[in-house]
């Protein structure tokens, strides 16, 4: 079995060779005539700037908490000693993850316009091999860190027990899941509020106001908006993804170690390695399926689709039957069931993927529908949105809520006994590493979005023949679609891992309670050993249910977060937006000549705006959602924060669907209209469809997908802090 473990650290080299090859491929490519290449520098300098001043704003807040988990390991006792090291090596992956992917991301989009002047399939190929950097670089370094802290912890963590040892390893590596999710929201939020701060601002004064083009380099805010696209869709997703990828490896080790500890040590061996195993296959299988992306020229947007169709299809029917020989390898005699669990977690990825798709996508009724609705006006586009985004939620639940069910009753053999509950979690779990598995390619698809969309401004800017335009703004709906695709799959993800992170809450609190001293626990008429105790014991001693008013409000105050964490970042985007309209309305009217195209604009100063409203808004919510699970933890205690977590779950995990299927829609509505369907481009019904899209801009690319995000980060700080908590209530 410690042989089969150095697969995991050989796919996370394997992943990091393929992202240097493709990110070399691409760069031998031209960026085209001195114009693109001016353009394409604009935007690569403002997305360094951006990077550059976050990181400095997060390293003091990741310093900060650093010493704060020190002082909880080598003052109090209440913590590992390592917690500290690896909540910071996970940020600092993170970050390093969102750094790589966007790097590549400001070199790769002038050339996907220059390639797209050929054909079509060089730009989707060059596009999408460019967004496989970011899949690929973040799956290596997120199994890169794993395994460097699998070896340290095995060489370094001595227990006269060793099933207690492998609890003891896992639990510790869960923590630095906690460096990767602060990362993320500092990414997603700020990257988040600048793009939006941008986009908004360029549209209600350059499409709105003044009727010149999206990405017309007469639009003072249109280097921020495509800089924008950089640091929130690229950096920003990577980051998200990264800590998501991570979770759900990380948890389900943890649950393997404690769901199998009485077995013995050979068992919880085989669980800890099976999601690393399943995740090191899948990096191999995503590479098979990004080469197998093309498509003819002249393709459509269904034909696009399902180009990139067949290489996400081609991984996950791999990854699914390939599940079955790692289970029987590793010798679980229920590997068949546990097998068809990672299937379950399979398809409710696919699922979630297709039902955005057809709520997203102007291929379809939906978003043609709405489009429709802008005869009426912008009311209407709005409140049809809203609808749809609404009646959006039902598939991805009732999907995920089937995937909960079938993984857990796979992993307990069809019961709902309350002795083999750990073993059902981890099923969930489980199935969870298998919606991310092939995270390599599913995620090439997502950050392809923001390169076509750069591609298509830089073609506009350098004012290329309108054919390339037009090829861009077919990748650019394509990528669309992806990104919202994207987006639901990381929520869909979110919420497995959420569920098994609050499984591993618990075996925290356990852990705690060791720190603390306690070894018995009285539950009823019985003593429990505490290095014993099963969930279902922890869960009664604490009395985590229904009728505590603990647990009650926890739930109330979980859900609250949801909307109020949506709320500060709504409010921040249109803050950061009210600046942007501002200084672009004040170039037009005091710098003569810009709307003839005799003077350029002042884009620095622009770029200036959104990056020093981001940086500023973005503090608040993310110390937010790291403060609120420490106090309800002091206040309410174990109990208050388990309803804290469940609350903060379920509103979250509909919220985010809702916003990102709503912002998706209004986004290609436009699109639709823009392609000369009721009235085309600058028309009433075109200006009705602009302004539903600025709506959805906050909906889809700073609130929505920083909900999952919030969703795992409130578990990762609970799960960190519990040692604190359970000393402070006994």
């Amino acid at each position: 079995m410690d042989n089969l473990f150095y697969l995991v650290p050989a796919a996370s080299v394997l992943a990091l060779f393929f992202a240097w090859f493709f990110y070399h491929q691409m760069k031998k490519e031209s960026e085209g005539t001195p114009t693109m290449k001016e353009i394409a520098q604009y935007v690569r300098e403002g997305a360094m700037a951006y990077l550059k001043q976050q990181y400095k704003v997060v390293a003091i807040v990741f310093v900060v908490l650093a010493l704060l988990f020190a002082f909880m390991a080598y003052v109090l006792h209440v913590q590992n000693g390592w917690v500290p090291f690896a909540f910071l090596t996970g940020g600092f992956f993170s970050a390093l993850a969102g750094f790589i992917g966007m790097r590549t991301a400001t070199y790769a989009s002038a050339r996907t316009a220059n390639a797209v002047s050929r054909t079509l399939n060089s730009g989707l190929k060059l596009a999408f091999r460019s967004g496989a950097v970011m899949g690929l670089t973040v799956v290596g370094l997120g199994l890169l860190d794993i395994s460097i802290w699998w070896i340290i912890l095995n060489a370094c963590i001595d227990t006269p027990d060793v099933s207690q040892k492998l609890v003891v390893i896992t639990t510790t590596m869960l923590t630095f899941g906690m460096g990767a999710s602060t990362q993320a929201l500092f990414a997603r939020v700020g990257g988040g509020i600048y793009t939006k701060a941008a986009d908004v601002g360029a549209d209600i004064v350059g499409k709105v106001e003044q009727d010149i083009p999206e990405d017309d380099p007469r639009n003072p805010a249109t280097i921020a908006d495509n800089v924008g696209d950089n640091v929130g869709d690229v950096a920003g997703m990577g980051a998200d993804l990264y800590e998501s990828y991570c979770g759900s490896i990380l948890a389900t080790m943890a649950l393997g170690a404690s769901a199998f500890f009485s077995a013995g040590v050979e068992s919880q061996m085989k669980a800890i390695l099976a999601p690393m195993m399943i995740a090191a296959i899948g990096v191999v299988l995503s590479i098979l399926g990004i080469y197998a992306v093309r498509t003819k020229e002249g393709a459509g947007l269904q034909q696009l689709l399902k180009s990139l169709s067949v290489g996400t299809n081609l991984s996950a029917a791999l990854i699914a039957v390939v599940t079955f020989v790692v289970f029987y390898v590793l010798g679980f005699s229920n590997w068949w069931q546990l097998s068809l669990s990672v299937i379950s977690g399979l398809l409710a990825g696919v699922i979630i993927g297709k039902a955005t798709e057809f709520y997203t996508s102007h291929s379809y009724k939906p978003t043609q529908k709405l489009a429709e609705s802008s005869q009426t006006g912008p009311a209407t586009v709005i409140i049809q949105g809203i609808g749809l985004g609404m009646i959006s939620t039902c598939i991805p639940v009732v999907t995920i809520v089937v995937a909960i069910l079938l993984s857990y009753l796979f992993a307990t053999g069809f019961s709902f006994d309350p002795s083999l509950i750990s073993f059902g979690l981890y099923g969930i779990s489980i199935a969870a590493v298998g919606m991310l598995s092939t995270l390599g390619i599913t995620l090439a698809t997502d950050a392809y979005g923001p390169i076509a969309d750069n591609a298509g401004g830089n073609a506009q800017m350098s004012e290329l023949d309108p054919e390339v335009r037009h090829r861009t703004d077919t990748l650019d709906a394509l990528g669309n679609t992806t990104a919202a695709t994207g987006k639901g799959f990381a929520i869909g993800s979110a919420a497995l891992t959420a569920l098994a992170l609050l499984a591993s809450y618990i075996e925290e609190i356990k852990i705690g309670l060791q720190h603390v001293g306690t070894t018995a626990l009285n539950i009823g008429d019985r003593v429990v050993n505490v290095a014993q105790a099963t969930i279902p014991d922890l869960v009664q001693y604490y009395q985590v249910n229904l009728m505590n008013p603990r647990v009650l409000t926890g739930v109330f105050l979980g859900a609250m977060m949801a909307f109020l964490f949506c709320g500060m970042t709504m409010n921040a985007v249109g803050r950061a937006a009210e600046k942007m309209v501002v200084e672009v309305r004040r170039q037009f009217r005091e710098i003569a000549g810009i709307l003839e195209g005799k003077k350029r604009p002042d884009y620095k100063r622009c770029v200036e705006i959104s990056t020093k409203a981001a940086q500023h808004e973005m503090i608040t919510p993310a110390l937010t959602a790291i403060i609120v699970p420490i106090v309800v933890g002091v206040v309410l205690g174990e109990a208050g924060v388990m309803g804290l977590l469940i609350g903060g779950l379920g509103a979250g995990f509909i919220l985010a669907i809702f916003l990102a299927n709503s912002g998706g829609a209004w986004d290609n509505a436009k699109k639709y209209v823009e392609d000369g369907h009721f009235g085309g481009k600058n028309s009433v019904n075109h200006h009705a469809t602009v302004v539903g899209d600025t709506v959805g801009d906050p909906f889809k690319d700073t609130s929505g997908p920083s909900l999952n995000i919030l969703i795992k980060l409130m578990s990762m700080v609970s799960i960190v802090m519990a040692g604190l908590i359970v000393m402070l209530h006994g």
